[in-house]
């Protein structure tokens, strides 16, 4: 018998090449073997990439809200004990039921429960009294929303100033020193 030259295929230089044989088999092999082996690599590294980005942000937040926490503490001993005392009242205002300003005409809802905090010049029994007259000053307020108006995150945020520039407004600087807003729903 005669030997066989070697074969020169994809510049891969292939020993004995059977007939019947493919002989583009051995480089299709080891290109799924490098994409097997990249794709692991790729898998391997986006999921520590992962985690790293998501267990760093989680540990910054945590930083983050400790920090204000303590911030928080400081700023109530120093404005004479009115923003942490263990004390502090809160007036929890009844939910208010209110429609909304719908362009299709249809039947909306908003409820809405909060609650709110007595400034430096005000207390809770002085809020308790004012309470109706605060709340037809949020009548018109809430009726004149839109849908639209509640989307988004900052949503509350707008509604929870709003409520707070016509309490003080209304009740007069120093009375109302924040408004928390418990559930904001709308149907």
């Amino acid at each position: 018998m005669s030997a066989k030259p070697p074969v020169v295929v994809d510049d891969m230089l292939v020993e004995d090449a059977a007939p019947g044989k493919s002989q583009a088999a051995k480089p299709a092999k080891r290109k799924r073997i490098i994409i097997a082996g990249a794709a692991a690599a790729l898998l391997i590294g986006g999921g520590g990439g992962a985690y790293a980005f998501l267990g760093g942000a989680e540990k910054a937040e945590a930083k983050a809200g400790h920090e204000e926490a303590e911030a928080e503490s400081h700023d109530s001993k120093d404005s004479g004990g009115h923003g942490g005392e263990a004390g502090e009242t809160f007036v929890d205002v009844p939910a208010m039921v209110v429609n909304l300003r719908s362009p299709d005409g249809g039947a909306r809802f908003i409820k809405l429960h909060f609650m709110l905090v007595p400034g430096p010049k005000g207390n809770a029994e002085s809020l308790k009294e004012k309470l109706p007259l605060l709340l037809d000053s949020y009548q018109p307020f809430l009726r004149e929303l839109r849908p639209e108006d509640l989307a988004g995150s900052a949503a509350v945020f707008r509604i929870k100033e709003e409520m707070l520039l016509r309490a003080t407004d209304t009740l007069g600087a120093g009375q109302v020193k924040d408004v928390l807003i418990q559930d904001l729903i709308q149907q």
